[in-house]
């Protein structure tokens, strides 16, 4: 494609703030100019200078903004499918994790896994996402719990995006699980805290993530990491409430994190703190089945206080080995009861914000070209469908990846 092009012959799925559902338009016209969106509406509308340009005709489709994976874990080594047979043999998650299984079996693997190795399997995780539309992805660290490691797997997850047309936002999660042979303030104070000083001096963290559970941290330890965070003028997220609550949500919306994430066990008040913080609820329904959870999310609360919800995989080896966003969009209506309308928000416009980015997950002017052509005659298809993948191509920056 040309630097600057007219998509015409589709429907737009704008997913605008200010548009209801999916803010459709039908036979609508998309005007991109170096690698953004500069006008979008109906054909009839069209400027008549656009009529000059390079068309592409879409011949009727659905098109979107590029869908987001606003949580993942896609850089790790090994895989737990010990454990799954664990659980179905009654195992419960806490129970794995204490047994010395869970998070702390997949850092043993992460820590003897090569660099380059790492980098080939991330790579096949993320080629699976961006055939099904994805455009922007969060890889977090987490499965390191030692400078060296945490550091290497965020040299991994960038070296994702150098390699392919993917964005790739990183996220600290040092404050992930406790490592074995130490207490949990001194892995803090002495382990995770300096290693997010040094990851960011190489910059690679963009956000900094925590795990507030009690398999894992208290939220008066997960304050100290997010005071160094602060201090460093980097913006936080937090894995909150999804075995139990404690305290997580609460602390997130205190300091204006972009998400608080999983939030089965979030409060009427933990709703109301989130809308008052402008955070963003990430829903992972992957996680939800996985460790056959019963409490789902308050979907109802976040509704009624005007909580933005979003969708994402959190692909891991243990609790969600989820490799389809558009599955975990079908699991978020199937079993919290999200609209397809609010499903499709969540991996587009709230995902964005769950990252903190305002330049992509609507088709607006001036936002990023990064867009989705869809085989469907319906958006609500993409949430209707189990194990169907309609995307016909993705846009990306502009570039047609066909």
């Amino acid at each position: 494609m040309s630097d600057t092009f007219l998509l015409t012959h589709l429907t737009a799925a704008t997913m605008a703030d200010d548009a209801s559902g999916y803010g459709l338009i039908e036979d609508a016209g998309i005007v991109i100019e170096d690698g953004a969106i500069c006008w979008v509406g109906p054909m009839k509308d069209c400027p008549a200078e656009s009529s000059k340009l390079p068309i592409y005709d879409l011949d009727g489709r659905l098109v979107t903004p590029a869908l987001i994976d606003c949580h993942t874990h896609i850089v790790h080594g090994g895989n737990r499918a010990k454990e799954f047979e664990m659980r179905l043999e009654g195992a419960s998650y806490e129970e794995v994790a204490r047994a010395g299984g869970g998070i702390v079996s997949t850092v043993t693997a992460t820590r003897t896994t090569s660099e380059s190795d790492l980098l080939v399997a991330a790579l096949r995780r993320a080629d699976a996402l961006i055939a099904e539309g994805v455009a922007t992805l969060e890889i977090k660290s987490g499965y390191g719990l030692d400078h060296d490691t945490e550091l290497k797997m965020l040299r991994v997850a960038r070296a994702v995006g150098r390699a392919r047309p993917i964005h790739v936002s990183t996220s600290f999660l040092g404050a992930h699980a406790v490592p074995v042979g130490l207490d949990a303030d001194t892995y803090i104070d002495d382990v995770c805290i300096p290693a997010l000083r040094a990851a960011h001096a190489e910059g690679l963290v963009d956000v900094v993530d925590g795990f507030c559970e009690g398999i894992a941290f208290d939220a008066a330890q997960i304050r100290r990491v997010f005071e160094a965070a602060k201090a460093l003028g980097l913006p936080v997220k937090l894995h909150a409430e999804q075995l139990s609550n404690i305290g997580g949500t609460a602390l997130a919306a205190e300091f204006g994190a972009v998400s608080a994430d999983h939030v089965e066990y979030a409060s009427d008040a933990d709703a109301q703190a989130l809308a008052r913080s402008g955070s963003v609820a990430v829903i992972l329904p992957g996680a939800f089945y996985t460790i056959r959870e019963e409490q789902a999310p308050p979907i109802d609360a976040f509704r009624r206080h005007g909580v933005p919800m979003a969708v994402a995989t959190d692909w891991n080896p243990g609790s969600s080995p989820l490799g389809s966003l558009l599955l975990a969009m079908n699991m978020a209506c199937t079993l919290f009861r999200l609209t397809p309308a609010e499903a499709l928000a969540g991996t587009t416009r709230n995902a964005a914000r769950a990252l903190g980015f305002t330049d992509r997950g609507m088709i607006a002017k001036g936002q990023r070209a990064d867009l989705a052509v869809w085989d469907v005659q319906a958006p609500a298809e993409l949430s209707y469908g189990i194990g169907i993948n309609p995307l016909h191509k993705r846009i990306f920056g502009g570039c047609n990846d066909n």
